[in-house]
């Protein structure tokens, strides 16, 4: 669990962290550099979900060497089901990370949520739902691996 007090924002009791793969944890499909042993510190404190279109069709490979749930969302209205997905986690014991318009909802639904820049770009909508944006996925995962980071960002 990540617990933290944040004066003007509310506290924060992060159980569980979902992350989008694609422009999030991936680039064309293969995960990138770091995030393996990120995630690896990170399931010692969160339960980690992988939730995704799976546009490239390696989100089963990047799960089973992240050693994390999958859950792939259909066809139509994803955004929708991201959002469904964080809320019956409990909302706000979430912490999300995402990088696409299908991504707006769950970030908004989230207790924390986190937007990322990368290489395959960044939706505005996910900027503008997210809490915090990082320059990249392993700025935001160090983020909750030093979690006063957040506290600095977010206190007003």
């Amino acid at each position: 669990m990540i617990q933290l007090e944040i004066p003007g924002f509310g506290n924060l009791e992060g159980t569980d962290l979902v992350l989008d793969i694609n422009g999030t944890l991936s680039f064309d499909g293969a995960l990138l550099p770091g995030v393996a042993a990120r995630c690896r510190q990170l399931a010692r404190r969160l339960d980690i979900h992988l939730l995704t279109a799976d546009t490239r069709g390696t989100a089963a490979a990047i799960a089973a060497e992240l050693g994390v749930d999958l859950t792939r969302v259909q066809p139509g209205e994803e955004a929708a089901q991201k959002r469904r997905f964080v809320e019956q986690l409990g909302g706000a014991n979430v912490i999300a990370i995402g990088n696409g318009n299908n991504d707006e909802q769950m970030l908004r639904a989230a207790g924390l949520g986190i937007a990322v820049l990368g290489a395959e770009g960044t939706a505005t909508r996910a900027i503008l739902a997210a809490d915090i944006v990082a320059r990249d996925i392993e700025e935001a995962l160090d983020l909750l691996l030093q979690p006063t980071r957040i506290l600095a960002t977010l206190r007003c």
